[in-house]
């Protein structure tokens, strides 16, 4: 459980880590992906872009 929760929060730092480039390649804008004004801070969240990253993810890692 524990290596799992590493995974997960060291996913999450790259995909914010890559945020703008994937930007440029129009991950972030999709139909799925949430972002609104709350409390005066933007929050961004890429429902779709995140599934479409896992299944690319997923191919690559049953190809190797």
């Amino acid at each position: 459980m524990f290596r799992w929760l590493i995974v997960v929060l060291l996913a999450l730092i790259i995909f914010s880590g890559l945020q703008p480039w994937l930007q440029k390649l129009g991950f972030g804008r999709l139909p799925g992906d949430l972002r609104f004004r709350l409390f005066g801070r933007e929050w961004f969240i890429p429902i779709t872009s995140t599934l479409l990253l896992s299944m690319l993810a997923a191919a690559i890692a049953k190809w190797l």
